[in-house]
């Protein structure tokens, strides 16, 4: 009679978790700092256009550099929408039927650059005002409150409530903006519209910010920092 006998064959010992895959120096650590050179370019990119854009507004001589920045801005979205839903031989012939219709109506275009730069900034702030108050429609959620999920997870029925009226002084603030643009530019002289369009507005929003973040502070001590100023902090440094 004959034994058999089982043997586990010696195997070697199975390295933690942690050591299955070694470290290395790109996955310990995230440098922010080219997301910051992105931001930094582009705020560059916005004042420079605001001060040119107000330079050509308050100097009778500079209609041309008026009618370009206000042109510039439609027609760079218009061809790069163009160039991705057509095909290129196609796009190519539409952006050349456009640039020989710019040039045959140049002279109209500067003479009445201001209408379209109108037109622009309060659809613009109209559109902005619009999605948060479209937002704020039955079976919706409120932008604000979308924005809040999407940093904190699940809100309590106080959080809900300050972020629905936050996105309703929004809507009302963009709307607002809205107005003022279009009676500034029927009443007050286009240096004085070019200095509000391209300036205050800014700093108006950025005031907007601050007391939606102080009043945060003080309504919903559990996320002090979710505001829009967070927001912006965040897209600053990534």
């Amino acid at each position: 009679m004959s034994t058999v006998t089982n043997k586990t064959p010696n195997l070697p010992p199975v390295p933690p978790v942690d050591d299955a895959l070694p470290h290395t120096p790109n996955q310990a650590s995230f440098s922010p700092w080219p997301h910051r050179l992105k931001m930094a370019a582009l705020v560059a990119l916005v004042i420079g256009y605001a001060a040119l854009s107000h330079y050509s507004a308050s100097s009778p001589g500079a209609k041309g550099l008026g009618a370009a920045l206000s042109v510039a801005p439609v027609l760079l979205v218009g061809l790069i929408l163009l160039w991705r839903w057509t095909q290129p031989v196609k796009a190519l012939l539409i952006a050349a039927s456009i640039f020989a219709l710019l040039y045959r109506c140049w002279p109209a275009i500067e003479r009445n650059y201001e209408w379209a730069d109108l037109v622009q900034q309060c659809g613009a702030y109209g559109l902005v005002a619009w999605g948060f108050a479209r937002s704020l429609l039955s079976g919706r959620v409120p932008l604000c409150t979308q924005l809040a999920e999407k940093m904190h997870g699940v809100l309590t029925l106080a959080e809900v409530a300050y972020t629905r009226g936050a996105t309703k002084a929004w809507s009302v603030f963009y709307a607002v903006i809205a107005a003022a643009i279009l009676i500034l530019f029927l009443v007050a002289p286009l240096r004085v519209w070019s200095l509000f369009v391209n300036f205050a507005i800014f700093a108006l929003i950025l005031l907007m910010g601050i007391a939606d973040h102080a009043i945060r502070r003080r309504m919903l001590p559990r996320h002090p920092r979710g505001g829009i100023l967070t927001i912006i902090r965040r897209s600053l440094i990534g």
